[in-house]
């Protein structure tokens, strides 16, 4: 695989946030300058630049993306009930919009956003909806019923726009529930003890993404050689549950299509096109240190090139 130069600088909006902070930490740790921008602070950081404010603020972004090549937009209201219906899907796309539309007009062509397994509308729906099939994909129907599912399949939407009007790269990664390995051996249970929790987490595949991983995803949709528009699923390779996958599919979700069998605890969560287009696979369990997968990894060498083996 070719060499690529890495950003020189990036911008990285929600900095302050569960996963803003280790994506300043990563590129900090590889030498990439990092303009942080958040609404918050709550602890130093290691962006060299702090912008404090709102993402969907047309000149705050754009005095943020001075200097700037590359844009991971993480700012968003992650959940709907944290705010009403209407200011959960008009700031999330606000700032979305905000973010591409300056990045692409000061000349930025490459930007990694941060959707959710969400997009589809299934797993949040009110209603007695199921997937369509499994394993899960980017081409699963949609069905929205809350705001924050329609807010993030609309920023995919707009990074398709961005991508056509700017010939920008975008890369859209659609994140499961993403912690730290201590943290989700830790919730994890907490969370599934709750009644009806495992019933409406088969509408994601039980679905996680050890935060090492999902960094990982970011740092390639950084620096890989594609182009265009991508929506990409992440997910760790196994779920979140003990029960074997094939067991649950048969209490959960019977009489949906499955389009192949899931061996044992096996995520009913397809994410052939995350290898394809970034070369990116999972290598953290919540059930085991590391899952035996034939990963490539990256690294930036002395010369600040990023280099991809297999």
């Amino acid at each position: 695989m070719p060499k690529l130069i890495p950003p020189a600088r990036v911008l990285v909006t929600g900095a302050d946030g569960t996963l803003g902070r280790p994506t300043v930490e990563a590129l900090a740790d590889r030498g990439v300058a990092v303009t942080g921008l958040s609404r918050t602070w709550s602890a130093p950081t290691r962006a060299d630049r702090v912008v404090t404010g709102d993402a969907a603020d047309e000149d705050l972004v754009r005095e943020a993306l001075a200097d700037v090549d590359a844009v991971v937009h993480l700012a968003a209201t992650a959940h709907p009930s944290l705010d009403t219906p209407r200011a959960v899907f008009v700031g999330n796309t606000s700032a979305t919009f905000t973010v591409l539309a300056a990045a692409g007009e000061a000349g930025v062509r490459r930007a990694v956003i941060a959707s959710s397994i969400n997009a589809f509308g299934v797993p949040m729906n009110r209603h007695d909806v199921k997937p369509a099939y499994y394993p899960l994909d980017e081409a699963s129907p949609e069905a929205h019923d809350d705001a924050y599912s329609l807010s993030k399949w609309v920023d995919e939407r707009i990074g398709a726009y961005a991508a056509s009007r700017w010939d920008m790269t975008v890369v859209a990664l659609r994140f499961p529930l993403v912690r730290e390995l201590d943290v989700l051996r830790k919730t994890v249970p907490q969370m599934l003890a709750a009644p009806g929790e495992a019933a409406r987490l088969a509408r994601e595949g039980w679905a996680y993404l050890e935060m090492t991983d999902a960094v990982d995803a970011i740092l390639r949709g950084l620096t890989e050689p594609v182009a265009g528009m991508h929506t990409l699923l992440v997910t760790a390779a196994d779920t979140i549950m003990a029960e074997p996958t094939e067991d649950l599919l048969d209490r959960y979700a019977d009489g949906v299509e499955r389009r192949r069998t899931f061996a044992g605890r096996q995520a009913p969560v397809d994410t052939s096109a995350a290898r394809r287009v970034l070369g990116w696979a999972p290598t953290i369990s919540i059930n085991a240190p590391t899952i035996s997968i034939d990963a490539p990894t990256i690294s930036i060498d002395d010369s600040q090139t990023l280099e991809a083996s297999a």
